[in-house]
Formats: C-alpha cells, structure tokens, sequence
C-alpha cells in the first residue's frame, strides 16, 4: 500500500469523527462509561485477590515438641520438616519466648508461670501453597516427638473455602462485565456505521476496493476506542491514588495491604487502552463488512 493511500487513510479516519459529531460523541461516551466500570472493577478485584492471598500465606501450622525430646531430638525433628517440599518457611520458639507471646496477648497475670512455664518448645511451619497446610500438617503428626500439631483444622477450611469462593465469583464478574463492555461498545459503533451505510454502497458502487473501504472504519474505531479510553484510565489513576494515600497508611503493620500503586495503575491502564481500541476496530471492522457485499 502506498504512502499516499495511508496517508489519505488516516485524514479520512480524522475527518470522520469531525463529519459525525453526535455519533462520534455518542460511541465515545459509551466506551467512556463502560470501561470506567471496567477499571474500577478491576481495581478492587485486584485488591481482594492480594488480600485473600494475604490471609493465605498467614496460615501456618504450630508443631508442639513433646517434653521428652532433648536437644539433639529437636534438631533432628527441625531438620526432618525443613527436608519436606512443601515447607516453605519454619521458625524455632522457645518456651520461654513462647510464654512472652501469651503475657503480651493475655496481660501480666500470666507473668505468674515464669517460675513454672507450663508451655512446651514450638515449631512454627508455613506451607509452600497454603491450600496444602492441612496434608503437610498430617505429614509432621507422624514423625516422633510431635506432641501436638494445630493449624485451625475447620476454621482454616472454611476460610480456604471462603476465599475460594470469593475468587470464583470475582473471575464470574470481571467475566461478565468485560462481555458487557464489548456488547455496549460495539453496538454503539455498529450503530455509527450504519448510520453511514449509503456513503459505503457509494464507494463501492464507484469501484472501491473492500480494504480501501474497510481501512478508514477501523481506523476511526481505533480512534473511539483510544479516546474513549482516556477519561477512564485518568479517573482510575486519580481514584487510586486517592485511596491508596490515605487508607495504606492505616493497614501499616496490618495483615493485609493494598496493591502498590505502581505498576498496578499501568497495568489498568494498559488493559482500557487495549480494550478501548481492539473493541473499537473489531466493532467496525465487523459491521462494514455487511455493507461491503454488493
């Protein structure tokens, strides 16, 4: 293809959207709304996704050492869990640091066992996936001087089960709202096309090609696509960067943290631009063609 011809491409693209003023305007507010929705969704669902994750990872198995072991058997027993794959972290507590923990969650009242701590030496594992905690806690129960092994048997199977579900039905959302979003948007673009079907038979009457034709019409749902998807991405970055100043500091030290907003804000952004425009040229690629068969 020619220089010129690209050229004259892309000048009718532009003309076009001056030419239809309402209609440009309209498919431009449509995407603008839709991918809004889109982005701030994702935001959140983004979000939800890391703090579910966080809650995850804070699971862990506490592996009570029985009063019998010694030394040497402790290590062996340390060394035995660390071997397993699915270990992906353990810690060594102390009796007595484990009788500080329960003075500083409980109060002062427990200072009282200093003379005589009640409590046992304690290994504190974390699973490599933690849906895996309760089969890797099975595994340390059989091994020798293992007194007690707790990790939260039911609770921490209906908290899996919550987030699981949470998830499944996040994926269900984002699904279905993209689906929307490409529903509303093409529609809008199909509309503007069809509302210039004569200008088509037009072309092709006089001999136009189907590419000649075709070109300028998706450059122009490239264009809709792209503009549409700037207010968007704007009230997305403004929007979190808002929330994550001022609720971050606030969950400083907390379980769960926000996603930090570079580079999930480019990501967003990425993901509009891109939907804006690959729907736009689609929506206008696939509603020329039925005027293009004369």
């Amino acid at each position: 293809m020619k220089g010129r011809t690209i050229s004259r491409h892309f000048r009718e693209s532009f003309k076009s959207l001056g030419r239809n003023g309402w209609m440009t305007f309209a498919s431009i507010g449509a995407v603008t709304v839709t991918l809004i929705l889109v982005g701030v969704f994702a935001l959140i669902m983004t979000n939800l996704n890391k703090m579910a994750d966080d809650i995850e990872n804070d699971v862990e198995i506490k592996v009570l050492i029985d009063d019998l072991a010694g030394s040497k058997d402790e290590r062996e027993l340390q060394a035995k869990i660390k071997k397993l794959p699915e270990v992906a972290e353990m810690r060594y507590s102390s009796r007595d640091e484990e009788l500080k923990k329960v003075i500083k969650d409980y109060g002062d009242d427990f200072t009282l066992h200093e003379q005589s701590n009640p409590l046992r030496n304690a290994i504190y594992v974390k699973a490599t996936n933690p849906q895996e905690t309760a089969n890797l806690a099975k595994k340390i129960d059989k091994y020798e001087f293992t007194a007690e092994v707790n990790y939260g048997k039911d609770k921490v199977k209906k908290l899996f089960n919550v987030l699981n579900a949470g998830r499944n039905a996040g994926v269900v959302l984002i699904i279905g709202l993209l689906l929307t979003a490409v529903f509303l948007i093409f529609n809008t673009i199909r509309i503007t096309i069809i509302a210039r079907r004569d200008e088509i038979e037009i072309m092709k009457l006089v001999g136009a090609t189907n590419s000649f034709v075709r070109i300028p019409f998706l450059l122009e749902g490239a264009w809709l696509g792209l503009l549409g998807s700037i207010i968007p991405v704007t009230v997305v970055a403004v929007l979190y960067s808002s929330v994550h100043k001022n609720i971050s500091p606030n969950l400083k030290g907390e379980l769960v943290q926000l996603v930090s907003y570079s580079p999930l804000i480019y990501q967003v952004a990425a993901l509009l631009i891109g939907l804006g425009v690959i729907i736009g040229m689609c929506g206008s690629f696939m509603s020329v063609r039925k005027f293009l068969k004369i």
